[in-house]
């Protein structure tokens, strides 16, 4: 087999394993703590979430904070790995506290 055709078939093999291998690359370096924190936000970020606009699990990362449904077609802000951060949960839920103690 000529050696362009080998390289080729490494690359291709390569590419399909790559989901599985992405944080695995780093073999032992780097730290443990470290490659799960990278485990973390790569699953995350890879990951669909739930539309509240259509109610289908069908959210995915554009960029780097820019979240938009491949049902619906919405565009939302969130997180750069998330699409909802730890921090606008809180807030959220402090402004719908503070909105049902004005009503009542």
């Amino acid at each position: 087999m000529p050696l362009h055709r080998q390289c080729v078939l490494f690359y291709v093999l390569w590419l399909e394993r790559w989901k599985y291998l992405s944080n695995d690359i780093a073999g032992t370096r780097y730290g443990a703590s470290l490659r799960k924190q990278i485990k973390k936000m790569e699953v995350s970020q890879h990951s669909k979430y739930f539309c509240e606009f259509c109610g289908k699990y069908a959210v995915k990362r554009k960029a780097v904070g820019i979240w938009g449904c491949k049902d619906c077609g919405k565009v939302k802000a969130g997180g750069a790995y998330t699409l909802n951060t730890a921090s606008a949960v809180t807030v959220r839920s402090t402004i719908r506290r503070l909105r049902e103690q004005t009503e009542s």
